[in-house]
């Protein structure tokens, strides 16, 4: 089992950036593929970007290709999401999750994780 605990929670305009982190704790964190996911007020968790264990391969919806970085420090135990040129739909909580399969199938999907921090609050103003 592994216990995530996210930071990094922020208000910022639009345009700006914010770094966010994801700590892990418990089993070896390399064992693990690694996800973010966000969800706004009234709608439904989305996939925001994963990254492989050795964080080689990395993976990431369209609305924020370009302007989001996914990576990890396997040394750290820490994931982290660096999110440039913000915009007011970038709005959400934002949840790392922690999945123990050796495969890369269905990685956007929110089901294949088992394990979720608590979320941190992204907020964007225009």
């Amino acid at each position: 089992q592994v216990q995530l605990v996210e930071s990094g929670e922020g208000l910022v305009q639009a345009g700006g950036s914010l770094r966010l982190s994801c700590a892990a704790s418990g089993r070896t964190f390399s064992n693990y593929f690694m996800g973010w996911f966000r969800q706004a007020p009234g709608k439904e968790r989305e996939f925001v970007a994963a990254i492989s264990w050795s964080g080689g391969y990395t993976y990431y919806t369209d609305s924020v290709k370009g302007r989001f970085t996914i990576s990890r420090d396997n040394a750290k135990n820490t994931v982290y999401l660096q999110m440039n040129s913000l915009k007011p739909e970038d709005t959400a909580v934002y949840y790392c999750a922690a999945d123990p399969s050796s495969h890369t199938r269905d990685y956007y999907r929110h089901a294949r994780y088992d394990y979720w921090g608590q979320g941190t609050q992204v907020t964007v103003s225009s």
